[in-house]
């Protein structure tokens, strides 16, 4: 199958995955090598001045909160 579909457009590629956290990671880096990426320039944001307090109140909203068992 590998030689029948590995195209140069659609690459077929195996991880070894005998310890799977490393493998995660090793795919991880490999996918993100293959997006071309070059650093954009930019000019610091210009924010407004903060604006005084003026009687604000936390929304009483109902909270998902998970578990931590550990």
């Amino acid at each position: 199958m590998f030689t029948a579909t590995d195209m140069p457009f659609a690459p077929w590629y195996v991880v070894r995955t005998d310890d799977k956290r490393r493998a995660r990671l090793n795919l991880i880096t490999h996918l993100l090598q293959q997006i071309p990426y070059r650093q954009l320039p930019r000019a610091p944001p210009k924010l407004p001045r903060r604006q005084e307090p003026q009687g604000y109140r936390d929304p009483n909203l109902p909270l998902k909160v998970i578990p931590e068992p550990y």
